[in-house]
């Protein structure tokens, strides 16, 4: 046998295996070249996940979604994946980013249409509150509109907080709140914001409110952690402000 017969016919080499990072539930840690599945690296961080089919789940979460607009599971689920699906491509961290938010901002625009979509208008406004205050503060007086049970009122004075603006959580607040309607906890993101802005005294009135709430009980625990806040902030500077009682 000739050179080149011999080198055509040498048994290969054995590949070494594969190592998985961040490997998901059921999936080995270390899998052979023959037996692993299709993989991407993904395009900031350079580490390997295995690439699932995602039409059928985004199918089936978007049919989830027409049927309640503010099922937060599928809302959040579908978000994760047209996230992933936008960095594809994307080697800037930076532009990665902006790519996946404004694939969020898309969907839940489109799931926002429906007038009874409050979720994604408060989803819209947390992407948007520190480049447009005035449209996210529009669409968060408009969640609070569609939800009668307080949740998108709690969830927006919560946005407003994260982002430093705790005067407008007390301008929407004020506007919507309904003690004997809404959960206590929405109580406490008002008060809470109250005490971030410096107003202490608006602060225990709103605290007063909570007399109002049908569920004394669960009022009740709320109330005593607020007490000791607004007491504590009572000491440490004087109230200020003169905002209506609610």
């Amino acid at each position: 046998m000739g050179l080149f017969d011999r080198l055509l016919h040498r048994p290969k080499a054995e590949q070494p295996p594969v190592v998985v990072e961040d490997a998901g539930p059921g999936v080995s840690l270390v899998e052979s070249p023959s037996t692993a599945p299709a993989r991407a690296a993904h395009p900031v961080t350079g580490s390997l996940r295995a690439v699932v089919p995602d039409a059928a789940e985004e199918s089936a979460l978007r049919g989830r979604l027409e049927t309640d607009p503010n099922d937060e599971n599928a809302f959040r689920r579908l978000a994760e994946l047209v996230r992933r699906r936008a960095v594809e491509g994307h080697r800037d961290a930076g532009t990665a980013a902006r790519s996946a938010d404004d694939a969020v901002w898309a969907l839940a625009e489109e799931t926002a249409r429906s007038g009874r979509a409050w979720f994604a208008l408060v989803e819209m406004a947390r992407l948007s509150v520190q480049q447009d205050r005035e449209g996210a503060l529009r669409r968060l007086a408009t969640a609070a509109e569609r939800d009668p049970s307080g949740r998108a009122l709690g969830e927006g004075l919560s946005v407003l907080r994260e982002a430093g603006q705790p005067a407008d959580a007390l301008n929407l607040g004020v506007g919507h709140w309904r003690p004997k309607e809404h959960d206590p906890e929405v109580g406490r993101q008002l008060v809470q914001a109250a005490l971030e802005a410096g107003r202490t005294s608006e602060a225990r009135r709103y605290l007063e409110s909570f007399a109002q709430y049908p569920d004394q009980a669960r009022a009740g625990r709320v109330r005593a952690d607020l007490e000791r806040a607004v007491a504590e902030a009572s000491a440490r500077r004087p109230s200020t402000g003169q905002f209506p009682a609610v």
